[in-house]
C-alpha cells in the first residue's frame, strides 16, 4: 500500500514538483516514493517510477547543488520561490546576493529551506540573485535572474474632454508594463483609421489628434494595447457641446447727431472662445483717430466686443454688424446706426449669385432722415415674382433659388427729401456650382485592371477635376493614372496589388464652389504559404509542433485534418477544444501535446480565404517510441535462504539494452548469487533476475534500466526478505498500587508484519513455566497494563514478538515493585486563622493512622473565594509533611477582607486522599487599593467648590469603607502652593467653602478603611468664580510740576479675579468736582495732567473685574507745587516706588524698579544692606546694572545676591528712599528619607522634606532599584504625600531607594540613597535534623525537612553527588524543596560524596556530607582512611642522626614557605590596592556618584559577612551649628533570632547623632530592616537660617563591635569614668534602646559605611574608635587598625599605609576620603565573667555633671561656626578647611589634636583600662588574634 506525502514537518514539495526531506532517518530508507501528477484541465493523472532514498552515515563532502534556477518570471504581485537546495556535510550554510551585494531579509523576502521566497513581487526585485552555499570543505552556488513581469496598464489622457463640435481633440495613450506592445484606436466600439481629419502621432501610435470634430465624433475612445496574450485597454468619454457661438447680449438701432460718440458692444459665447470682427455696410470697420476696437474674456468665459465711434460724421452712419465665430460655427447682430444729415446711398459693388441658392443685394443709404426705399429691374417695380422680396426698413433685396433669369441690373431709389430721389445701381451675376455623378468602385482582386470615371454633368466652366487617396495626393509610386477630358476625369491602375487599398475622392471645382465625391477600394488576395508543413519525426511523450503559415486577404483560414497510419491518406478534420492536447497556434501551426503513438501520420494544412483556389500541403509524422519499462513488479518478498525470480518487459525502438542495479550499484552477472537472463518476445525485450539464495542484505531496491538511441526508463522493485522478527525493547512506563503500565519499541520485524505479542508476568520468586501470559496482544499497541497485582510486591515481566514467519526470542526482563495505595481518610481538625490582609494561616492533623496506607509524605491544601454555590475552582498548594502531630501553611497573596474556603488533602507516594470539610474564614481588612473615580469638582461661588465622585467598588475597597478623605491645597497666583488641608465626608460628594476666590485649587480624594488611607485620585483642577477685588495694596502720589501729578499704586492683595482695569479717582472739594480716569489692568502708574496750582487733590484708585468695582484704595492728598512759591515744603523729590519683597528664581534676569519724580529730575543710587546693618552702594559690573529710569537689573541672579536694597532718590529739594527685599528661589534641599516598615513584599518609605529653597514644594520624584541592578524605577508622589509603600518586592532582597523634590524652579537635590531589606532570608537547614533517614546498599533516603527557608519562598533545589573515586557528579535539579529525597541505583559498600543548594530570593545555601551505603548484607562498611608519612618507633643512631636532618630541613622549607607567603601577602595587597584604585575613585563618596558598578565592587569590598557578635556606632556630622545640644540620641535595636542566654547570638547596634545644625533631633524610628550606613533618624522640622538653609552635608561612621547579652541602657554624650552600678539598671531621663541579638548573615551590612562629607574623616573615626573602647563590654577587645588606604587627591590615585598611626584618639590625619580596616577581637570565654563585673559609663543629664574627656570629645564644638578641636600641642598650627588638599605620606609624624592639662589627665585614667592602638614606641600594635575578625570603615 502507499500513503500520500503532504506538505508537513520534515517533507516539502517545491513549486517546480521536486520533494525535499530534511532531517533524514533511518525508516526513510524503506520507502518507496512516487509522483503523481494532475493535469488541471484535463484531470488526466501520471504516475511516475518509484524511486527508494539510500540512507548512509554522513561523511565529510563539499557542497552539492540539488536545485537551482537559472531564470524566472513572475507577474507583479505574485509569489515567487527561487529554489536553492545542497546537500554536504557538515550542513551546509546559505547566503543570498542580489545584484552582488547582500540581500536585506524581511518580512517581503525571506529565507525558507528550499531556497529564497519574495511575497508579492515589485518591479524592483528584478534582478540578478545569487545564492551562496559553503561548508568547511568546499563552497558551491546558485545564479539566476528574476523578471518580474508587471501586467499592461494603460491610461488615456486627459480623463475628461468637452470640445465644441468644429474643435480639436487630442488624446494620449501610455502604456505601462512593457516596451513592446500592438496598440489600436476605437471610437463607440469601431476601429478609428488615419484621414483628412484623424491623425496618429508616435512610434505605436499612442497620440490621437483630431480636427473639426462633428457631432458625431462624440462618444467613447478606448485605447487597446495587446503584447502577446496579455491585453489592457482604458476609454475617456469625449463630450461636444454645441460650442456654436451664441451672442447673450448686443446693440441696437439708434439715431445719434453728428460728432456724438457711439458705443456698440457684442456679449458673445462659444466653445472655444469666438473672435469678433465688425464690419460697417459689409465693409470692415478700419482701427483709426475715431474708430476704437476691443475685447476681453469674462471669468464666465464670454467673450466681449466692444467698437467705440467718437465724432461721428454721416458717413459712419449704416448697417453696424458684429461677427462671431470659431471652429463650431459663425454667428452675427448688425443694427442700424442713423446719423442725422443728409441722406445718400454708398457705391454698390456687382454681385455674383450662385444658381439654386439665396442671393441677397443691399442697398446701403447713409444719413437720417429718408423716406423709403425701393428697387427697380428694368424699371419694374421689385417684387414681381415669388423669389423676390424686398425689404424697405433697411434696403435688402432677396432674391430666392437663384436662376439664371435673375442676372441683370438692379436699381435702388431712396426718397431723401419728399419731393427728391437718389439711386444708385448693381450687376447681378449668376453662376452654376460643378455636380459629380456618383461612382462606385466593384470588388476587384490582385491583378486585375480598374477604371473609375468621375463625370462632372453639370456647372460653369472653367472647371479643375482632381483626385485624393486618404485624404492626400496620390503617390506617384502606385502607378495610378489619372485621365482629364474636358468635364471628366478617369482613375486607371492597370495591375491591382493590396498598396491600392484605401478611399479614393474625386474633387471638381469652378467658379461657383467645391464638390467631392469618394469611394472605397478593396483588393482582395488568394491564400499563400509563408511555410509548407514539411515531414517530422516526434518523440514518445515529448510535444511537437507541425509548422504551417499563409497569407492573404481577407486573412486566411486554416484547417489541419489527419489520417491514421501510412497507409491512403483518408483526411479527417481535427477537433480542437479549449485546454485539449492539440491546439493550433496563432501562426497556423499545429501543437501536439505529449505525443503519443496514435498521433502518427498524415497531416493536411488546408488554407482559405474565399478569394481564389483554396491551397493545402501535407506532411508525415513519425512518432519514435524511447525505451520504457512497460511491466515489472514494484514490490515482491521473498522467504530468507530460497530463490527469488524479478522481471522487467522493455518496450520502444529497437535495439534496447537492459541493465540491472541494486541501490544505483551495477550489478555483474557473473556474480555468484546473481543471474541476468534476457529474450525477445515480439517487440518486447523480457529480463529477468535471479538470486540464490536470498539474504537479509538482498533487502532493497533493484532498478532494471531500459535503454534505446530516444531515451530511457527504469523500473524500481522493492525485494523484502522475510524472517522471524527480533525481539521489542521492554520498559517501564507507569507503576502503581496494583498495576504496571509498559511500553515496548518494536524491533526489526522481519520485513513482515508483526502479528501479536505475548506479555509474560510471573512473581519474582517463581519459575517462568509458572509465569501469566496475554497473548496475541495487538500488534497495533505498543503499550500495556498489567492489572490486578498486589502493592509493593516485586515481579518479572518479559515479552515475545510474532509474525508469519515464526516467534522472535524473548525480551530483556524487568523486576518491578509495585508502590503504595493512596490514603483512605482526610486530614483532622482543620483551622484558619487570618494573619494579614492577603495571608491565612491553616493548622490540621494527619488523617487517622488506619486510613494513611503508607507514610504521609505531604499534602494538597486547596483554597478557594467563598460563595454559597461553590463556583470558584479551587488553588491547590502541595506542602510536605513535617511528620509532627500539627501541620501548618501561610497561604499568601489572596484577596484582601475577602472570604476563603479551604480543603485540605493528605498524600503518600501512591496519591491524594479525600478532601477535609470545607472550613470557611475572612482576610484581614487593608487599605483601599484604588483611588475613586470619575472626580469632578465644579466651582459654585468664588467660596464654594462642589465635589463628587463614583464609589469605590467592593472589590477595591479591601475593608468597611469608613469614608472618604479629600486633600485640597490652593495654587496661588505667584506659583506657590497653599495650607494643604483635608476633609473627610460618608458620602461620595463634598462642599469645600472658605475658599480663596478666583483661585485655582488641586484636589485629591481618597477612600479609608479601618486599616487606613487608601489610594489618593489624580489630582483635578478647579478655580473658583470670580468677585470683585479688594482695594489696591497702596497708592502714592507725587507732584512732577505746577500742573501735573504721577499717582502709583499696588494691585490689591486679593485680585479675586482678573483685573480689567483700574479707576483713577481725582477730586477736588472747592468746588466739588471729581474725575476718573482709566489705566490698563498691567499699569500701576498714572500721570494726571491740567491741575490747578496750589488747590488741593484728593486721590483714590480703584481695581475692576467682570465681577465689578473692588473696594476704594486709601485717599491721599496731594498739591500742584512749584518752587519758591511755598517756603514751607522742603522737598519735591518723590519715589513713586513702593517697598516691598521681590521674588525670582535663580538664574534668571531680574529689575528692581525706582520710579522716581522731582523738579529738577532726581538722582538714583542703589544701596544693598551688610551684615553688619550698615548698606554699601551696590557693585555696578557687566551683571549688575543701573538704567536711566532708576531701574537695578541684576543678571543671572544668585543665591548670595539676597537681601536688602534701597534705592534713594535726592535732588536739590530733598530725598526719598524705599526698600526692596530680594529672595532668590533656588531648588529644594534633599529630603531625609527613611524605613518605617518592611514586609516580605513591601517597603514603606518616610520623609521630611528639607527647606523649600523659598518656594513651596510641587511634588516628589521616588527611585528604586534593586540591588546589584542598573535599572532604575521612578513614582512621582503628591507634595501632600509624606510615605509610600512600595508593594511586589522580592522577599529577602536590599532596595535601593532616593528621593528628589520638585518647586517651581525645579527639582533639587537628591537625598541620600537609603537601602533596606525586605523580610526573609536565605536558607538554613537545621544543625539538630538529621539528613538521612535511611541507607541501605543501593539506596539512601533523605530527611530535608531541616531546610528552612528563611521566610521566602524556595526558589531552586540542586543535588549532586558522587562516589569518592569517582569524577563524574550525578545531579538532580527541582525547582522546590520537598520534605525527602531518594538516592537509587547507589552501588553497595562504597563512599559517597554529596552537596546541595538550596536558593530563594534572598540568596542560598550550601550543605557537603558524605556517606556510606551498606554492604549486600546490610553490614557497614570501614572509614574513610586517611593517608599520612608513618614514622617508625623503632630508630637506630643513624635513624636519629636522620631526623635530626629530616626536622631541620623541615624547619628551613618552612621559614622559606614563610617568607614566600609574606611575599605573596604583600603582592595580593598590592593588587588589592590597584582593584581599590580602580573601584574608588576621588569623588566615591561624593554625594550622588555611586553607579551601579561602583555598587556591585562596594559588596565585593565593602559589605563582609561576620559570624562574630557585633555592634553598630553611627555618628552623624553636621557642617554648621547654630545651637547644641549636649545629650545626643542613642538607637540601639533588638531582633533575638536565638537564645538570650547565648553570648554569641547578641548584637548591639549603638548609633550617636551629632547635633551640628539647626535642626532639632526628633524621634527616632524603627530601622531594623534599614541598612547601616544609611541614614535611619526621622527629623523635626526647624527654622534655619539662610547659611544653614544652603549647607546640608553629613558623614556617617559604623563601627562594629562585640557585646554580650545585657539590658537596656542608653548612651549619651556625657561619658564619664567608668563607675559600678547594678546589672541591668535603667536611667529614667535617657532615651531607651533595646538589644538585637542576630546571626543574621545580613547584618554584615553594618560594616559597610556610607560618607557624603569627607571632612574630618579620621578624626570621627578615631573619636568612634576610641568611644567604642570606653564601652563596658568593648573595653577587653582588641582592636588594631591593619591599613588604610588614602585618596591623595595631587595623583588621583589612593596610597597604602600600613602600621604608620599613632594613637586614634591623639592623632590628626588628612581629610582625603579613603578606606581604613581594622580587626576587633572579642573577649575571650574566660574574660566573660571580668567583663560583666565591670563598671559602665553613667548617662549624662542636661545640665549636670562636670565635663569629662569623653564628653569632650563626642562635643568638640561649642561655638557656632563649626571648627575643628585645638592642637594638642602648644605649638599651634593650622587646621586645613574641608577644601584643601593635604598631602600625607605612610611613615609621617601626625599633628596630634589639642587637650587640655584637665583632659590630659583624664585620657592618662582612661588608659589604664584600655587598650590603645599603639605600643610602647607609638606604633600601631600587630595583632595574631585567631578569633579576631575584619571590619571595613569608609
Amino acid at each position: 500500500s502507499s500513503l500520500s506525502v503532504y506538505m508537513r514537518q520534515r517533507y516539502l514539495i517545491t513549486s517546480t514538483g521536486a520533494l525535499y526531506i530534511l532531517d533524514v532517518l533511518p525508516e526513510d530508507g524503506l520507502n518507496n516514493y512516487r509522483c503523481t501528477t494532475r493535469h488541471r484541465y484535463t484531470g488526466e493523472t501520471r504516475q511516475s517510477n518509484s524511486a527508494r532514498l539510500i540512507v548512509s552515515d554522513p561523511t565529510n563532502a563539499e557542497p552539492v547543488i540539488l536545485d537551482g534556477f537559472d531564470h524566472r518570471e513572475v507577474m507583479i504581485d505574485h509569489r515567487v520561490e527561487l529554489p536553492c537546495k545542497a546537500s554536504g556535510y557538515p550542513m551546509p550554510k546559505y547566503r543570498w546576493l542580489k545584484d552582488n551585494s547582500p540581500l536585506e531579509l524581511d518580512s517581503h523576502i525571506h529565507q525558507t529551506t528550499l531556497g529564497l521566497l519574495i511575497e508579492s513581487t515589485h518591479p524592483s526585485d528584478s534582478g540578478t540573485y545569487v545564492c551562496e552555499v559553503w561548508n568547511s570543505y568546499g563552497i558551491a552556488e546558485v545564479m539566476g535572474r528574476l523578471y518580474v513581469k508587471q501586467p499592461l496598464k494603460v491610461v488615456v489622457s486627459p480623463r475628461k474632454v468637452k470640445g465644441s463640435v468644429g474643435s480639436k481633440v487630442s488624446l494620449s495613450c501610455s502604456v505601462s508594463g512593457s516596451d513592446e506592445y500592438e496598440l489600436s484606436w476605437y471610437r463607440n466600439g469601431e476601429i478609428i483609421y488615419p484621414g483628412n481629419n484623424v491623425r496618429f502621432i508616435g512610434l505605436n501610435r499612442e497620440n490621437l489628434m483630431m480636427e473639426g470634430m462633428s457631432k458625431s465624433d462624440g462618444g467613447a475612445y478606448q485605447c487597446f494595447a495587446r503584447k502577446g496574450k496579455m491585453s489592457a485597454q482604458d476609454f475617456v468619454q469625449v463630450i461636444l457641446e454645441d460650442g456654436t457661438p451664441k451672442i447673450l447680449s448686443s446693440f441696437s438701432e439708434k439715431v445719434v447727431n453728428p460728432n456724438e460718440p457711439v458705443f456698440l458692444v457684442c456679449n458673445v459665447k462659444g466653445t472655444p472662445p469666438p473672435r469678433c470682427t465688425w464690419s460697417l455696410d459689409d465693409d470692415p470697420v478700419i482701427k483709426d483717430s475715431h474708430h476704437h476696437l476691443g475685447h476681453y474674456e469674462t471669468h464666465e468665459g464670454h467673450v466681449v466686443s466692444q467698437l467705440n465711434v467718437t465724432h461721428t460724421q454721416v458717413q459712419d452712419g449704416g448697417v453696424y454688424r458684429c461677427t462671431c465665430s470659431n471652429s463650431a460655427g459663425v454667428v452675427y447682430h448688425q443694427a442700424r446706426i442713423n446719423v442725422r444729415g443728409r441722406a445718400s446711398i454708398r457705391p454698390m459693388k456687382n454681385i455674383t449669385a450662385i444658381a439654386g441658392r439665396d442671393a441677397f443685394v443691399h442697398c446701403r443709404v447713409i444719413g437720417y432722415p429718408y423716406y423709403s426705399i425701393k428697387w427697380y429691374k428694368n424699371s419694374a417695380l421689385l417684387p414681381f415674382n415669388h423669389r423676390q422680396r424686398a425689404f424697405e426698413n433697411n434696403g435688402t433685396l432677396k432674391l430666392s433659388n437663384v436662376q439664371q433669369v435673375d442676372a441683370g441690373e438692379y436699381n435702388c431709389k431712396v426718397m431723401v427729401q419728399p419731393n427728391k430721389m437718389d439711386s444708385q445701381s448693381v450687376h447681378v451675376r449668376v453662376r452654376v456650382p460643378p455636380y459629380i455623378q456618383p461612382f462606385e468602385f466593384q470588388r476587384f482582386t490582385i491583378g486585375q485592371r480598374v477604371f473609375i470615371p468621375c463625370v462632372v454633368m453639370s456647372g460653369d466652366r472653367p472647371l479643375d477635376i482632381t483626385w485624393q487617396k486618404d485624404g492626400r495626393p496620390i503617390p506617384a509610386s502606385l502607378g495610378v493614372t489619372v485621365d482629364n477630358i474636358d468635364f471628366t476625369s478617369s482613375l486607371r491602375i492597370s495591375n491591382l496589388t493590396p498598396d491600392h487599398n484605401g478611399n479614393y475622392t474625386c474633387i471638381a471645382r469652378n467658379e461657383a464652389a467645391v464638390v467631392e465625391h469618394q469611394s472605397q477600394l478593396i483588393v482582395r488576395v488568394p491564400p499563400q504559404f509563408v511555410v509548407q508543413p514539411e515531414d517530422q519525426d516526434g518523440i514518445y511523450g515529448k510535444t511537437v509542433t507541425l509548422n504551417c503559415s499563409a497569407e492573404g486577404y481577407p486573412p486566411p483560414t486554416i484547417v489541419w485534418e489527419h489520417s491514421k497510419g501510412a497507409g491512403v491518406p483518408q483526411f479527417q478534420p481535427i477537433p480542437l477544444n479549449t485546454g485539449s492536447r492539440i491546439q493550433l497556434l496563432s501562426n497556423g501551426s499545429l501543437l501536439i501535446k505529449h505525443v503519443l503513438e496514435d498521433d502518427s501520420g498524415f497531416y493536411l494544412c488546408k488554407v482559405s480565404n474565399d478569394v481564389g483556389a483554396d491551397v493545402s500541403k501535407s506532411m508525415y509524422l513519425t512518432v519514435k517510441i524511447p525505451a520504457m519499462i512497460t511491466s515489472y513488479p514494484n514490490t515482491t518478498l521473498a522467504t530468507q535462504g530460497e530463490e527469488k525470480r524479478m522481471s522487467c518487459i522493455a518496450h520502444g525502438e529497437k535495439p534496447i539494452m537492459v541493465r540491472w542495479e541494486k541501490e544505483e550499484r551495477i550489478i555483474n552477472p557473473e556474480t555468484s548469487r546473481y543471474v541476468v537472463t534476457v529474450k525477445e518476445v515480439a517487440d518486447e525485450v523480457i529480463s529477468t533476475l535471479v538470486i540464490m539464495p536470498t539474504l537479509r542484505e538482498d533487502s532493497g531496491f533493484f532498478s532494471c534500466h531500459a535503454i534505446n538511441s530516444f531515451g530511457e526508463d527504469r523500473g524500481i522493485i522493492q525485494l523484502t526478505v522475510q524472517e522471524p522478527p527480533d525481539p521489542p525493547e521492554v520498559e517501564i512506563r507507569d507503576v502503581k498500587d496494583r498495576t504496571i503500565a509498559l511500553r515496548w519499541t518494536m524491533g526489526f520485524d522481519g520485513n513482515s508484519p508483526i502479528t501479536g505479542y505475548d506479555i509474560e508476568c510471573k512473581n519474582k520468586s517463581a519459575s517462568w513455566l509458572s509465569a501469566q501470559v496475554t497473548k496475541d496482544v495487538s500488534p497495533q499497541l505498543n503499550q500495556a497494563t498489567i492489572i490486578d497485582l498486589h502493592p509493593s510486591s516485586t515481579y518479572n515481566i518479559r515479552m515475545v514478538a510474532k509474525n508469519v514467519i515464526g516467534n522472535s526470542n524473548p525480551s530483556n526482563e524487568l523486576t518491578i515493585t509495585t508502590d503504595e495505595a493512596a490514603p483512605d481518610g482526610p486530614p483532622q481538625d482543620v483551622t484558619l486563622e487570618p494573619t494579614s490582609p492577603q495571608s491565612i494561616k491553616v493548622s490540621w492533623k494527619p488523617p487517622q493512622k488506619h486510613l494513611q496506607n503508607g507514610v504521609i509524605r505531604g499534602y494538597q491544601v486547596g483554597y478557594r473565594e467563598y460563595s454559597p454555590g461553590g463556583s470558584h475552582q479551587f488553588t491547590i498548594i502541595s506542602v510536605d509533611s513535617t511528620g509532627d502531630t500539627t501541620e501548618s501553611i501561610v497561604l499568601d497573596n489572596l484577596k484582601k477582607f475577602t472570604q476563603y474556603s479551604v480543603v485540605v488533602q493528605a498524600a503518600n507516594r501512591a496519591g491524594t486522599g479525600p478532601s477535609s470539610q470545607q472550613v470557611v474564614t475572612k482576610t484581614l481588612e487593608d487599605v483601599p487599593s484604588r483611588p475613586p473615580e470619575n472626580v469632578l469638582a465644579v466651582a459654585k461661588s468664588p467660596e464654594v467648590i462642589s465635589l463628587s465622585w463614583i464609589p469605590l467598588p467592593r472589590e477595591a475597597l479591601n475593608g468597611n469603607l469608613q469614608g472618604y478623605r479629600v486633600i485640597y491645597w490652593a495654587n496661588l497666583p505667584d506659583g506657590e502652593l497653599g495650607e494643604i488641608r483635608n476633609m473627610t465626608t460618608s458620602q461620595p460628594s463634598l462642599e469645600l467653602d472658605g475658599l480663596e476666590k478666583y483661585t485655582n485649587y488641586s484636589i485629591q480624594v481618597l477612600a479609608f478603611t479601618n486599616a487606613g488611607d487608601g489610594v489618593r485620585s489624580e489630582q483635578i483642577y478647579v478655580r473658583t468664580k470670580e468677585d470683585v477685588p479688594g482695594p489696591p495694596a497702596g497708592v502714592k502720589a507725587a507732584a512732577s510740576s505746577g500742573s501735573e501729578v504721577y499717582v502709583s499704586w499696588l494691585p490689591p492683595l486679593k485680585l479675586n479675579g482678573i483685573i480689567r482695569k483700574y479707576i483713577v479717582f481725582c477730586s477736588n472739594l472747592h468746588p466739588m468736582v471729581m474725575s476718573e480716569f482709566e489705566a490698563s489692568p498691567d499699569a500701576y502708574i498714572y500721570r494726571i495732567p491740567n491741575l490747578v496750582l496750589t488747590r488741593q487733590y484728593s486721590i483714590w484708585v480703584v481695581a475692576v473685574t467682570a465681577a465689578g468695582h473692588g473696594n476704594n484704595s486709601e485717599k491721599i492728598t496731594v498739591q500742584p507745587l512749584a518752587k519758591g512759591i511755598f517756603p514751607r515744603i522742603i522737598s519735591l523729590t518723590r519715589i513713586l516706588t513702593f517697598n516691598g519683597t521681590v521674588t525670582t528664581p535663580w538664574m534668571k534676569d531680574i529689575v528692581l524698579p525706582c520710579r522716581a519724580v522731582g523738579d529738577p529730575p532726581p538722582t538714583i543710587k542703589w544701596l544693598k544692606g551688610n551684615t553688619n546693618g550698615t548698606p554699601t552702594p551696590v557693585l555696578v559690573d557687566g551683571r549688575r546694572i543701573v538704567y536711566g529710569n532708576g531701574s537695578f537689573l541684576i543678571r543671572t541672579v544668585k543665591a548670595e545676591d539676597s537681601g536688602n536694597y534701597s534705592c534713594v532718590a535726592s535732588n536739590n529739594w530733598g530725598s526719598d528712599e524705599i526698600t526692596l527685599n530680594l529672595q532668590v528661589q533656588v531648588p529644594p534641599d534633599q529630603p531625609r528619607l527613611t524605613v518605617t516598615k518592611t514586609t516580605t513584599t513591601s517597603i514603606t518609605l518616610s520623609w521630611i522634606p528639607g527647606d523649600n529653597g523659598g518656594s513651596s514644594i510641587r511634588g516628589y520624584i521616588l527611585q528604586y532599584s534593586e540591588d546589584n541592578s542598573e535599572q532604575w524605577g521612578s513614582f512621582p508622589i503628591s507634595p501632600s504625600e509624606r510615605s509610600y509603600r512600595l508593594e511586589n518586592l522580592k522577599c529577602g532582597t536590599w532596595y535601593k531607594f532616593t528621593l528628589t523634590a520638585q518647586n517651581a524652579v525645579g527639582p533639587g537635590r537628591i537625598s541620600e540613597i537609603i537601602e533596606a531589606k525586605t523580610h526573609g532570608k536565605e536558607p538554613q537547614f537545621a544543625k539538630e535534623h538529621e539528613l538521612f533517614t535511611s541507607i541501605n546498599s543501593t539506596r539512601a533516603r533523605l530527611n530535608l525537612a531541616g531546610w528552612n527557608n528563611g521566610g521566602c519562598p524556595i526558589t531552586s533545589f540542586i543535588l549532586e553527588y558522587r562516589a569518592v573515586d569517582s569524577g563524574t557528579w550525578t545531579t538532580a535539579q527541582r525547582t522546590s524543596l520537598t520534605k525527602s529525597y531518594i538516592l537509587y541505583d547507589l552501588q553497595e559498600a562504597t563512599w559517597y560524596e554529596l552537596q546541595m543548594k538550596v536558593t530563594n530570593s534572598a540568596g542560598s545555601a550550601e550543605k557537603r556530607i558524605t556517606f556510606a551505603t551498606l554492604n549486600a548484607d546490610g553490614s557497614t562498611i570501614p572509614p574513610l582512611l586517611k593517608t599520612g608519612d608513618p614514622i617508625s618507633d623503632n630508630m637506630s643512631g643513624s635513624g636519629g642522626l636522620k631526623m635530626v636532618v629530616t626536622i631541620t630541613s623541615i624547619l628551613v622549607v618552612a621559614v622559606l614557605v614563610f617568607i614566600m607567603l609574606m611575599v605573596l601577602k604583600r603582592r595580593r595587597r598590592e593588587q588589592r590596592l590597584k582593584r581599590l584604585r580602580g573601584f574608588f575613585p576621588i569623588n566615591l563618596l561624593s554625594k550622588n556618584t555611586r553607579t551601579p558598578d561602583t555598587v556591585n565592587k562596594q559588596q565585593q569590598t565593602l559589605r563582609m559577612h561576620i559570624d562574630i557578635p557585633r555592634a553598630q556606632l553611627l555618628i552623624e556630622e553636621r557642617d554648621t551649628m547654630e545651637t547644641i545640644d549636649d545629650r545626643s540620641t542613642v538607637l540601639l535595636t533588638d531582633n533575638d533570632f536565638g537564645e538570650t542566654n547565648k553570648q554569641k547570638s547578641s548584637t548591639v547596634t549603638h548609633t550617636v547623632h551629632y547635633q551640628s545644625l539647626s535642626q532639632a533631633t526628633g524621634p527616632l524610628v524603627d530601622v531594623s530592616d534599614a541598612r547601616p550606613g544609611t541614614n535611619p533618624t526621622a527629623r523635626r522640622t526647624a527654622k534655619a537660617g539662610p547659611a544653614a538653609a544652603r549647607s546640608r552635608y553629613a558623614s556617617q561612621w559604623t563601627l562594629n563591635r562585640p557585646h554580650p547579652t545585657s539590658s537596656s541602657h542608653t548612651l549619651t554624650t556625657d561619658w564619664r569614668l567608668p563607675t559600678p552600678r547594678a546589672t541591668g539598671s535603667v536611667d529614667k531621663e535617657s532615651d531607651s534602646y533595646s538589644v538585637s541579638p542576630s546571626q543574621d548573615t545580613d547584618r554584615a551590612r553594618s560594616s559597610m559605611v556610607s560618607t557624603e562629607s569627607a571632612s574630618s574623616t579620621y578624626e570621627e573615626l578615631a573619636r568612634a574608635y576610641e568611644h567604642a573602647k570606653m564601652e563596658e563590654q568593648l573595653r577587653h577587645a582588641k582592636f588594631t587598625i591593619t591599613e588604610c588606604f588614602i585618596s591623595d587627591t595631587s595623583s588621583e590615585q589612593m596610597t597604602a599605609g600600613t602600621n604608620d598611626y599613632t594613637d586614634s584618639l591623639t592623632s590628626s590625619t588628612p581629610s582625603e576620603s579613603g578606606i581604613c580596616r581594622f580587626t576587633a577581637s572579642p573577649p575571650k570565654p574566660q574574660d566573660v565573667s571580668r567583663v560583666m563585673n565591670m563598671a559602665v559609663p553613667k548617662a549624662h543629664r542636661p545640665g549636670g555633671g562636670v565635663s569629662t574627656m569623653g564628653q569632650t570629645c563626642l562635643e568638640p564644638q561649642r561655638s557656632r561656626t563649626l571648627k575643628r578641636p585645638p592642637p594638642m600641642e602648644p605649638t599651634p598650627m593650622e587646621v586645613p578647611s574641608p577644601r584643601e588638599v593635604q598631602q600625607w605620606q605612610p611613615g609621617t609624624a601626625s599633628t596630634l589634636p589639642h587637650r587640655d592639662v584637665r583632659e590630659r589627665g583624664e585620657a592618662a585614667k582612661l588608659s589604664t583600662s584600655q587598650e590603645s592602638l599603639l605600643d610602647s614606641r607609638g606604633h600601631l600594635k600587630q595583632s595574631n588574634n585567631p578569633y579576631a575578625k575584619s571590619y571595613t570603615l569608609v
